[in-house]
């Protein structure tokens, strides 16, 4: 159990600034891990294969995989291809010449999680895939842009939203981001849809992840038998961007900035 700093009528957890050096540190390796296997990312390597690299790193790093054994999981990472919204299952599949996949990895150093995901694209990406990435990275950043004293948990949801539906893309609301720190998941629900004005304010101490799913086609989502891999319901393509941030007292801070400027599949700057 958490019982650093005090916790807001919410239940959300406010943490000293001195917290976020264990925030940064953790958030650090797990971006770290996802700049290493960006090579290994091609044409006819599974992502069992992927997904054992990842674990293999998390080890030699002394640290913890946060998804090993939560609730039954029994991966170091979530990679989600395609139509795949989020927790997508490594296997035996062999990825194919202009496949897209979020890869997600969550690890615990010191007992701080650090949780990041990013999207990647395996061989010659197309024109419509490469938008949707962008739109995607880009609604992360507005919403990354939101968070500060004073705003609402309604003003990130809000920023991505419009967005997102700017380009005429829609939004995951089956899925959001959530409270992290000393523990994986934790309130609040971070929204990325809503109103301006509306739920929480923000507050200086508050870690949370903001991770926008970002559908071609509709956002309704459904999830497999497997009981873990939720897809598009309309089969249509989507893409998710996912950092790490605490609120500081005049904005914010991101824990999971990419080390080698690899947050974008196309290597933009982060």
């Amino acid at each position: 159990m958490d019982t650093r700093g005090r916790l807001t009528r919410d239940g959300i957890r406010i943490y000293d600034h001195g917290d976020f050096a264990g925030m940064h540190k953790a958030g650090a390796l797990a971006a770290r891990i996802l700049d290493e296997v960006a090579d290994l990312v091609q044409p006819g390597v599974s992502t069992g294969a992927l997904d054992a690299f990842i674990e293999e790193q998390v080890n030699a790093a002394g640290a913890i995989s946060a998804t090993i054994g939560y609730k039954g999981y029994k991966h170091a990472s979530c990679i989600s291809v395609n139509h795949v919204v989020c927790h997508g299952i490594p296997g035996e599949k062999l990825l194919k010449d202009g496949d897209i996949l979020n890869i997600d990895v969550t690890v615990i150093v010191d007992g701080w999680f650090g949780d990041t995901s990013r999207m990647y694209v395996a061989g010659k990406l197309s024109r419509k895939s490469e938008r949707l990435i962008q739109v995607t990275h880009d609604a992360l950043m507005k919403g990354i842009e939101a968070v500060k004293p004073g705003n609402t948990f309604g003003d990130i949801g809000h920023a991505i939203q419009a967005y997102v539906e700017a380009h005429r893309m829609s939004v995951v609301r089956d899925f959001c981001g959530h409270g992290l720190g000393r523990v994986f998941h934790a309130p609040p629900n971070v929204l990325h849809y809503g109103r301006p004005g509306t739920r929480e304010q923000l507050e200086e101490g508050m870690i949370f992840t903001i991770e926008p799913m970002v559908n071609l086609g509709r956002p309704e989502t459904k999830v497999l038998s497997d009981e873990w891999t939720a897809v598009t319901r309309d089969k249509s393509l989507t893409a998710q961007f996912e950092h790490s941030v605490g609120v500081t007292s005049d904005g914010v801070e991101v824990f999971t900035l990419s080390p080698g400027g690899l947050f974008h599949p196309t290597y933009a700057a982060s």
